[in-house]
């Protein structure tokens, strides 16, 4: 198998030729078809994770074919395609997983962090963390549904009823949410960096009813405000566009430290809420739905040897929608 490896924290991700992995008890093996790359992987890089473990194979929005089963493991089968989420392993005893808050574990695993991802030809998974994935599915196109999709899914979820949706930086995350609050009968608005008129027409395009940058005056007040951006400077910002009542729902796992603020900004029962990975009852009532919303993922691809340029054009944000990298089959 070839992995694009990150040895350190700051470093550059190297090929390393490897022999296939042989899954243990409760594992499989996947022969990895695409794998988005996310935020995530950024803050890794950077060393912003105080979970994580190098060297490690990044990537965490995986899909593929399953090759090989461990002892024990009938589900799924051999040539089964299946996703791999972020969230990798729980302990299942401890009082959050007794009481099906999975995503709080107190001994979590989570893939190309605590253990290798799929910038790889091949990746180990335990089978019960898998996501069962139809043939039909585009690798692809299903790549950034595993987290941008399904973080996307539990921040709006925490949202509420809300009718009026902000939207604060509009990548990956955002432009899958977009679909569904179309889908769901919900007004979005996408804030962007000041100026970027190019974002906001993309917002547009897949269901925004406003778009502009985040120094522009809102056309009415916000029901919920979502932030993907990691800048807690926004989360200020934030507060003063939701009415009273309102939400402020914080999706990512990384974000600068949020400056102080009037107490008027918080209070009228507004709330500040933060999403801590997510669990496997999110990826199924997630793509159960996928279909129906008819969502669809903007892409670029990149072979997986050129990890580092796709890693650094989603840094620079040189594109709209995801970056995916694409393993060419060995010979």
């Amino acid at each position: 198998m070839i992995a694009m490896v990150l040895r350190e924290a700051g470093g550059f991700l190297a090929s390393e030729c490897r022999p296939a992995p042989e899954p243990g008890p409760g594992e499989v093996r996947i022969r990895v078809e695409a794998c988005a790359v996310c935020r995530t992987d950024l803050h890794l890089i950077d060393g912003e994770l105080p979970q994580a473990t190098y060297p490690v194979v990044p990537g965490h929005e995986v899909v593929g074919i399953v090759e090989a089963l461990g002892p024990d493991v009938t589900e799924p089968r051999v040539g089964n395609r299946v996703g791999v989420p972020w969230l990798g392993h729980t302990c299942g005893h401890c009082s959050y997983c007794e009481t099906g808050r999975e995503n709080l574990c107190d001994a979590p695993g989570f893939t190309g962090c605590t253990r290798d991802g799929g910038f790889a030809t091949h990746i180990l998974a335990e089978a019960a963390f898998t996501i069962p994935l139809g043939s039909h599915l585009d690798p692809v196109a299903t790549a950034p549904l595993l987290c941008a999709g399904l973080i996307g899914w539990r921040t709006l979820r925490m949202a509420g009823e809300a009718g009026r949706v902000g939207l604060y930086g509009f990548g990956a995350a955002a432009h899958i949410v977009a679909q569904v609050c179309r889908w769901q009968g919900r007004r979005v608005f996408a804030l962007t960096r000041p100026g970027d008129r190019e974002t906001q027409t993309f917002a547009r395009s897949v269901g925004a009813a406003w778009a502009g940058g985040t120094d522009e005056p809102l056309p009415e007040l916000l029901d919920a405000a979502l932030i993907f951006a990691p800048d807690g400077g926004l989360v200020p910002t934030a507060l003063k566009a939701v009415r009273k009542g309102g939400r402020v729902v914080c999706g990512g796992i990384h974000m600068s430290d949020i400056p102080a603020f009037p107490y008027d900004l918080l209070w009228g029962e507004r709330a500040v809420l933060s999403v801590a990975n997510l669990t496997r009852e999110d990826a199924r009532s997630f793509f159960a739905l996928v279909p129906q919303a008819g969502i669809v993922t903007h892409t670029r691809t990149y072979p997986l040897e050129r990890a580092n340029e796709a890693v650094a054009d989603h840094r620079s944000g040189a594109f709209r929608g995801a970056a995916v990298l694409v393993p060419e089959p060995l010979t």
